[in-house]
């Protein structure tokens, strides 16, 4: 059993052209350290917060592989979830692999087109630091097709959504897993993502100030993609790093306005 609930974010990590420079990079935008798993498992390497898994990073082994960070969904018995998959519309495109003694690993495409992985887990649970600097915080499906991947989110993990936006200038779901207390992810709906660009999860980390946080991803050579802007969650901005992987940044602390719904 996971000490993650079936269908959460259990984990996430990040493909580079260059591994060494994401190490310089998130090393010091986000505090981390890194431990290379070795030439075994192809150079994964952990990164650690406080001496805490925090994420992995890992050099592309195919240069056709997207640039991206990739959000891991935990499953209790991944060949039950795998077929889940599979009966409703999704697509299974690697796994599920046995890595050595620390887990199981799939990878998936759901049918509004957003990859996510799938973690069972032997000796490696999944995150060790969340909610908390240099800690993974929340995961966002932005899909083209919001009408396919609701149904198929109910169906494979038993998500339960509320929509937080008006449903139609901005449709936004959070989504709720049977056994977790507090909503586990997020789901947009991008009817205006570029025609290049993928239907994709969006992974937020947890940094001490935002703002400053931004002029760093700047400094480094990374880009600020969305300026940063308060909510009830926390003030947070969209960014790449200097290699182009998205991902979020936010000051869960600095809360501005009620939660929808309150």
């Amino acid at each position: 059993m996971s000490a993650f609930s079936e269908g959460a974010p259990c984990w996430a990590d990040a493909s580079l052209p260059d591994l060494a420079a994401g190490q310089r990079f998130y090393g010091e935008l986000l505090g981390w350290t890194f431990q290379d798993t070795g030439e075994e498992f192809g150079h994964y390497t952990m990164a650690l917060r406080d001496g805490k898994n925090a994420a992995a990073l890992m050099g592309k082994m195919d240069p056709s592989m997207p640039t991206a960070w990739s959000v891991y969904l935990a499953a209790d018995d991944i060949a039950k979830t795998t077929a889940k998959v599979r009966e409703n519309g999704g697509q299974i495109v690697f796994g599920p692999d046995t890595v050595g003694d620390v887990g199981v690993m799939g990878g998936a495409v759901d049918p509004g087109g957003s990859f996510f992985g799938l973690w069972q887990p032997g000796a490696h649970p999944g995150f060790g630091v969340v909610n908390e600097p240099g800690g993974f915080c929340w995961a966002e499906n932005h899909t083209r097709d919001a009408a396919s991947a609701d149904p198929f989110y109910e169906a494979v993990f038993g998500y339960h959504g509320q929509q937080v936006g008006d449903g139609s200038t901005f449709d936004y779901k959070v989504w709720t897993v049977p056994g977790a207390p507090e909503p586990v992810a997020g789901r947009m709906q991008r009817g205006d993502l570029p025609a290049d660009a993928p239907s994709a999860y969006r992974v937020y980390f947890v940094v001490e100030d935002c703002d400053a946080a931004a002029g760093t991803v700047r400094r480094l050579g990374g880009q600020v993609q969305q300026e940063p802007q308060d909510s009830p969650f926390g003030r947070m901005a969209a960014v790449t790093d200097d290699q182009g992987a998205a991902f979020a940044i936010i000051d869960v602390t600095r809360r501005v306005g009620p939660p929808p719904g309150a």
